[in-house]
């Protein structure tokens, strides 16, 4: 293996690793994140309030779109991302009203 293969497979190792951390944050992340949604579900279900709030997942598409420009990642992206999380709050907040 010559000197720039061996540098290109560390180099590489490196990067894997903080995928792998990244990866890792993002799971422990998306778990918070679904901890909260749920008390903001039962809280729904207690009172009778409606699992979505279209005004509300409006406003943080938005949010996310701005945030996502100013971190360099692709707005549609985000946006899809979003969505399909707030897809699944969704159908654990009409879980929680049954």
């Amino acid at each position: 293996m010559t000197d720039a293969v061996a540098r290109a497979a560390e180099l590489l190792a490196g990067h894997r690793d903080s995928i792998d951390r990244l990866d890792a944050i993002l799971v422990y992340t998306l778990a918070e994140r679904f901890k909260q949604t749920q008390a903001v579900g039962k809280l729904k279900a207690e009172y009778d309030l409606p699992p979505s709030d279209p005004a509300r997942e409006a406003n943080q598409i938005e949010r996310l779109e701005w945030l996502s420009k100013e971190a360099d990642l692709d707005p549609e992206f985000a946006k899809k991302f979003l969505a399909f999380i707030i897809q699944e709050v969704i159908q654990h907040h009409k879980q929680h009203q049954k």
